[in-house]
């Protein structure tokens, strides 16, 4: 194939164009999928009062813990910690997928905050964020609830893999964050295990919530936040936390933190560098982001950590995909956090020859927020993302992941 720079370019753009429609009739049967289940007078989530029923326990123990298929934290003993297992989906053994729990309940009265981590089987960062953030309260001298739920996607956790393999209507694997807030009785186990999680653990629980995530398997990206900075709620969350940049956008339809959203529980979403590892450093930023959120609500006391305004942080409201367009090995000419202007060159690939088969450049002014971490890649295969602002940004925009 020719190197030339028109040629290139246009085949880059009917893909990145492709891509475009293939996301917008995924949000569309997001969305109708979204509307099914708020139809569903038994399972939808918008159908379930926001007031927690009384906590149910299975009677089953595992490892010492006792098992619920719902909870209320206010049936709790004040001034201690809580480890539970939620009883999730029913898998085709008859057996259930559980979710751990743990519950750090207040000496006093306060607000309520749900932690997740463990929505994509391949993102330790965030379940590490999330222990780490419960090892250091001190329930005797809180005042409110923190709960974290740290394995939520179990089948794909036991693989370390993004998706739920899921085998109920044919051999697929299911992204759990395009489920919510699920169906009890859905088609598929993912839909009925987000339903039940959402309707009797998480919303019920909730008075704002944070779910964090990391890159995907073969892409590492920034330390950032995603989050509506229209909603001053949520503003007010995100800018607590030291972190080097904020995607200021609703994203998907069907991910966890709207759906939070979408019942009035201000919600948003970390994202910690790459799957598969831990990186501690990045962890510590997100650690210290969250005590600070814990200490805006009230819920445990002491000074304030650094937060946004103490570290320079870049804010865009839209992220600019680049995709391969050919197979072969893959050279970034930019790091993460890298200014870019439009037309810089930002990567390169060469064959099994090693010719240089592909030049990839930015569309756009902004920073490199996330990189193909895979060595090699076949077209259609982000290579790089650069985060930017839009004067007239989309909401619910869709990315190729």
């Amino acid at each position: 194939m020719s190197n030339g720079p028109s040629e290139h370019l246009d085949r880059r753009d009917f893909m990145i164009a492709s891509v475009a429609t293939i996301g917008a009739s995924a949000a569309l049967v997001a969305n109708a999928s979204s509307a099914n289940a708020q139809a569903s007078p038994t399972s939808a989530a918008g159908s379930v009062s926001s007031t927690p029923s009384a906590t149910v326990y299975t009677g089953d123990v595992i490892q010492g813990k006792k098992v619920v298929s719902a909870l209320n934290v206010d049936d709790l003993a004040p001034g201690r910690k809580h480890l539970l297992y939620f009883q999730g989906v029913e898998m085709p053994t008859g057996q259930h997928w559980y979710v751990s729990v743990t519950v750090a309940k207040g000496a006093k009265p306060g607000k309520r905050v749900v932690l997740v981590s463990g929505v994509h089987g391949d993102e330790m960062s965030s379940v590490h964020t999330v222990q780490t953030v419960m090892n250091q309260l001190d329930p005797a001298r809180m005042s409110g609830t923190v709960m974290a739920v740290t394995d939520v996607s179990r089948a794909a956790l036991e693989g370390m893999q993004r998706r739920w393999p899921n085998a109920g209507r044919g051999a697929d694997l299911i992204d759990m964050n395009r489920e919510w807030p699920g169906n009890e009785n859905g088609l598929t186990a993912p839909s009925r295990h987000a339903g039940l999680l959402f309707n009797r653990l998480l919303r019920p629980n909730a008075d704002a919530a944070i779910d964090f995530h990391t890159g995907t398997t073969g892409f590492e990206v920034t330390a950032f936040n995603i989050a509506g900075m229209d909603v001053p709620e949520v503003r007010a969350m995100v800018e607590l936390y030291p972190v080097d940049q904020i995607f200021d956008n609703h994203v998907y339809p069907g991910v966890l933190h709207n759906a939070f959203m979408d019942v009035g529980i201000p919600a948003f979403t970390p994202e910690i560098g790459a799957a598969r590892v831990l990186n501690l450093e990045m962890i510590k930023l997100f650690v210290e982001g969250t005590m600070n959120v814990l200490k805006h609500h009230g819920i445990v006391s002491g000074p304030m950590g650094r937060k946004g305004k103490d570290v320079s942080v870049f804010v865009g409201n839209s992220a600019f995909p680049i995709l391969a367009t050919e197979g072969g090995l893959v050279e970034h000419l930019v790091r993460l956090n890298d200014k870019v202007e439009p037309g810089q060159k930002v990567a390169i690939q060469r064959n099994s020859f090693g010719e240089v088969v592909a030049e990839y450049t930015s569309g756009v002014a902004g920073e490199v927020t996330g990189q193909r971490s895979d060595a090699m890649a076949e077209p259609g295969n982000p290579l790089v993302f650069i985060l930017f602002h839009k004067d007239a940004p989309d909401r619910g925009e869709t990315y190729p992941e």
